[in-house]
């Protein structure tokens, strides 16, 4: 396999600013990125080919990225393992709320017979970063990792409601494909409703059978988190949803003072 060069700057983007160069690094960095994106395994070929560059030059980051854990290879290709996943979860601020937010969401869960799970705000998206099971033979849950576009997801819209405008208008530019003006335009409309209610509750634009309610884990003025239930309605349902939503914005509300005051200690 031909020797990576770890000097070569005539790949770099014309339009780079960075004074420093690290080129081995930034490749690295492009395998890592471009996984992200995909929901399937990628070929070595099609990682090459994607990222327009020579065999040579990736093997040898993909392999080092194997052996640290960030890549794991299978019959298909090469895909993401959960590492950078869990090392996100483990910084301190991710980590404290996510222990905080646990038990209060095992209550509300126990309590509605609903799941429930929580949401950040991750380049441009939401990410479920925590869940709970409902303790019923029959509902509905979200995987943790799961994610979708900000503006297209009950509990991004609640994250987008609770922000100054400027991490809105910096969030906006994130958005990938880009929002259209109309798309713009519903969540501006919709966020103002949502920040006017305190709360997200509409049907699932994406499940049948599903009524979205998000409501918000404030650390201040702003959404640190979104705390959700896909609520599912059956003839056995113990709680009925305008019931579910007040539990849920309490176990919101409660979680935000737990914050405050593990903030105050600080």
């Amino acid at each position: 396999m031909p020797a990576e060069d770890d000097h070569d700057d005539a790949a770099a983007p014309a339009n780079a600013k960075t004074t420093y160069r690290a080129p081995a690094l930034e490749k690295g960095l492009d395998i890592l990125e471009l996984l992200a994106t995909e929901h399937a395994p990628l070929t070595l070929t099609a990682i090459v080919q994607r990222l327009q560059r020579s065999t040579g030059e990736l093997f040898r980051m993909i392999q080092v990225l194997e052996q640290r854990g960030f890549v794991e290879q299978t019959m298909e290709g090469y895909s993401l393992t959960s590492r950078l996943f869990d090392m996100g979860l483990g910084r301190p601020p991710i980590r404290n709320l996510v222990e905080t937010a646990l038990p209060v969401m095992r209550s509300l869960s126990l309590e509605t017979k609903q799941s429930c799970h929580l949401v950040f705000a991750s380049s441009g998206d939401m990410v479920v970063v925590a869940r709970m099971e409902s303790s019923e033979q029959l509902g509905f849950s979200v995987r943790v990792g799961h994610r979708r576009p900000i503006h297209h997801a009950a509990s991004g819209i609640v994250l987008y409601a609770f922000q100054p405008a400027e991490v809105r208008a910096q969030w906006e530019t994130l958005f990938v494909p880009p929002a259209t003006p109309a798309e713009r335009a519903d969540l501006h409309a919709e966020a103002d409703a949502t920040r006017a209610r305190g709360h997200f509750n509409a049907p699932s634009s994406f499940t049948e059978g599903i009524t979205e309610l998000s409501a918000p884990i404030l650390r201040g003025d702003h959404a640190a988190a979104a705390l959700a239930i896909p609520f599912v309605r059956t003839k056995v349902a113990p709680m009925a949803l305008d019931d579910v939503v007040v539990r849920l914005c309490d176990a919101a509300a409660a979680i935000s003072r737990m914050l405050s005051l593990n903030d105050g200690r600080i």
